[in-house]
């Protein structure tokens, strides 16, 4: 299995240096993307393919459900580097359907651990559950939390101190929440986008 994997890792170099000998030399300098994915640790949800983009050209962070918890360091050290080190424009918060993480969220039974980083999830779906028991069926209602969950770590990124002090400093930055189907590849943009203190108080009301 593992020779199987470094036979793909050699022949996916060779097609891209044929392609661009000049691929691998310009990686080799610093990086500056404009884009800071946080996204789900789902293994169907690769970010730079879903948006057809190279190495080099998205900053990504990923974990179970996509969360941006404000006490999580691996996170927020994250945060930090690709908004004041690499200054990256855009921030993408991408959630996809179907997530095992958003489901687990809701389940009754005990997981251990996992509980607790999803917690935030539990929170967002006792904030909507009028609109979450309304749903015509558990799939909807599942995809629909995805959406909400996707809405509110939106919130916790444009709350967050260091995205904070990017704007009041004037750096262009705005964040944005997706959701990605696995089922067609396609992502639907939940139109949330923050870009200022305005916006946010425009969209979340804070």
């Amino acid at each position: 299995m593992l020779d199987a994997l470094l036979a793909n890792n050699r022949e996916w170099a060779l097609k891209k240096t044929q392609v661009d000998p000049e691929f691998f030399k310009r990686l080799v300098r610093q990086q500056t993307p404009e884009y800071f994915w946080i996204g789900c640790a789902d293994s169907r949800v690769p970010a730079n393919e879903i948006v057809n983009l190279d190495p080099g050209e998205m900053f990504v962070h990923r974990n179970v459900a996509n969360l941006a918890p404000q006490q999580d360091a691996n996170y927020l050290s994250t945060l930090q580097y690709a908004v004041h080190v690499l200054k990256v424009k855009h921030v993408l918060v991408v959630g996809h359907y179907g997530c095992g993480g958003v489901r687990t969220a809701v389940e009754s039974q005990d997981h251990g651990l996992i509980d607790h980083w999803l917690a935030p999830i539990r929170e967002v779906a006792h904030e909507h559950r009028e609109e979450l028991e309304a749903c015509p069926s558990e799939t909807v209602k599942l995809d629909r939390l995805c959406e909400l969950n996707v809405i509110a770590q939106v919130r916790n990124v444009a709350t967050n101190p260091i995205t904070v002090a990017a704007w009041r400093s004037g750096q262009d930055l705005t964040i944005h929440g997706w959701v990605y189907s696995i089922a067609d590849g396609l992502v639907t943009d939940q139109g949330v986008s923050v870009s200022g203190l305005p916006d946010r108080m425009r969209i979340f009301g804070i």
